[in-house]
């Protein structure tokens, strides 16, 4: 998986779940009509900028190409349609500046109301995003002197404490470490509550005691030995700042990054005040059903619980790549956004994810509520990049890498290109031999179907739609739309007994049922 998924792909904010994408169609068609045009704050879409923005919507494409096969290309407006997402935002960045941002499709599926319209300034839930915003934040406090990066966290919190334990006798969480997932704390993701159900307390999450609906939060492993993704780890974090500071997160954030960066329409707070509820778009899941009350409330809010738009996280990208060069110490200095933009481990800096070197280095996240799945990427270098949010989590997670190949292609980033393949033909019998139900891990769902449709072998995962699964060999296969790597373990008459796929920063291993 080259730099351009990579952030896609580390989407970390609900429990991890086993992606698969549609078979693609060959298609070509017009570009579809935007549902509304860049907001004020960020002009126009300029003349010299709409050629660019066709060529993106009717740009859409797999992340695979196979050899043989006519080149694939779909319009964004047949790819909504066709994964079952309502609502689109995107903002793109071209020389270091805001291109062109536009909004497509609708807030609510289903609503012919034209004020439910996605425009630039239509609120989504950003997830997994929320965690680089909220370490910006944290290093601002750190060039104040308030915060030491490699201090014991225990020395600041004083609403509560890391529990000691034998992993933590020589070493100590830090901040450094709860920025890079490298601190050896527990819980994964967030799944967030239904607006009708109690809230839980930070310490309550914490602790993982009712109404929490996740374990408690708990250094298992010694700080600094390893590389694991930990929301439980955020949102240390934000108890942390607030007890130093003394103020309600949202406040906080507004004060050290949405104020300085010029994110006019973000906000961490959670529930949403109903004031603003009108500019949100509404989750939805599966074949577009909206979720019930709408949207999920996080009270995790540094891992999960911001609200923002596709604009305003370009401007949060724009400012760190400008931080990075030197041109502006408007938000970090040029030191701190340098630590920042350096991996840790495992290609994690303090706070987003990091890939590549000179021109090819990028950084970026993936984010994702219940029903909601977004992504923002930048080449800090060469000044481009995008933002990509979506409001079905499951469409999106398809949706998604064919419009960031389609932006990819069209403004030249580096190292993007899709992957291309040799598929080799498969006999009925081996294709039989895959076909069947596979058993999956706890937490993925229970079962994926690998079944024979129209000639190809394609794959049926829980909660999304199905992927064809291109044959390179008897054993091993690629995902036609994702890219991702499937691997059958065949025993000696051909029938495979287990299957592992590697992709989306996981490697799932999965054992055929009887």
């Amino acid at each position: 998986m080259g730099p351009l998924l990579r952030s896609l792909s580390l989407l970390c904010c609900t429990a991890v779940t086993f992606s698969a994408c549609v078979r693609p169609v060959v298609t070509h068609t017009a570009p579809p009509a935007t549902t509304s045009t860049a907001s004020s704050a960020t002009g126009p879409t300029s003349a010299a900028e709409e050629p660019h923005v066709a060529n993106v919507l009717r740009g859409l494409r797999p992340h695979v190409e196979i050899a043989g096969r006519p080149p694939v290309r779909w319009t964004l407006e047949e790819r909504m349609a066709h994964h079952h997402v309502p609502g689109v935002s995107i903002a793109v960045i071209e020389g270091g500046r805001i291109a062109w941002a536009r909004g497509f499709g609708v807030k609510t599926a289903g609503s012919a109301d034209p004020k439910d319209a996605v425009t630039p300034d239509t609120l989504f839930q950003a997830g997994s995003i929320s965690k680089p915003v909220t370490a910006t934040a944290m290093l601002r406090l750190v060039e104040r002197g308030t915060l030491e990066l490699d201090t014991d966290v225990n020395r600041y919190l004083t609403t509560w404490k890391v529990p000691d334990n034998e992993h933590t006798e020589k070493e100590k969480v830090t901040l450094r470490r709860l920025a890079s997932h490298t601190a050896g704390l527990t819980n994964h993701g967030f799944p967030g509550y239904e607006r009708n159900q109690p809230i839980p307390t930070l310490v309550q999450i914490l602790n993982g005691t009712a109404p929490a609906n996740t374990g408690s939060v708990r250094v298992d492993a010694v700080p600094g030995s390893i590389s694991r993704y930990s929301g439980g780890g955020t949102l240390v974090m934000q108890l942390l700042m607030m007890d130093v500071i003394g103020k309600p997160f949202p406040a906080l954030m507004q004060e050290l990054v949405f104020g300085p960066a010029g994110m006019t329409h973000s906000t961490f707070e959670q529930p949403l005040p109903a004031a603003r509820a009108g500019e949100a778009a509404s989750a939805h899941l599966g074949e577009g059903e909206t979720i019930p009350g709408g949207w999920h409330v996080y009270p995790e809010m540094a891992p999960a619980g911001l609200w923002t738009t596709a604009s305003d996280l370009a401007r949060l990208a724009i400012a760190i790549a400008d931080a990075h060069a030197g041109r502006s110490k408007a938000l970090l200095s040029q030191a701190t956004a340098e630590q920042m933009l350096t991996p840790v481990k495992d290609g994690i800096g303090l706070g987003p994810y990091i890939s590549g070197s000179g021109r090819s280095l990028q950084f970026g996240h993936g984010g994702t509520t219940t029903g909601f799945l977004c992504s923002f990427t930048m080449y800090p270098e060469i000044g481009v990049g995008a933002v990509v949010m979506t409001n079905n989590e499951e469409g999106g997670q398809a949706l998604l890498p064919e419009i960031q190949l389609a932006l990819a292609a069209e403004y030249g980033w580096p190292d993007s290109e899709p992957m291309r393949v040799t598929a080799i033909e498969l006999s009925t019998a081996s294709a039989a031999g895959v076909a069947g139900s596979y058993a999956l891990p706890f937490g993925l769902g229970e079962t994926a179907e690998v079944k024979q449709e129209g000639g190809r072998l394609v794959l049926h995962a829980p909660r999304l739609p199905k992927e064809e699964l291109i044959p390179l060999s008897e054993t091993e296969f690629v995902m036609g739309t994702m890219g991702w790597r499937v691997t059958f373990k065949r025993e000696a008459g051909g029938k495979a007994t287990g299957m592992t796929v590697d992709g989306g920063g996981m490697v799932v291993e999965a054992t055929r049922k009887p």
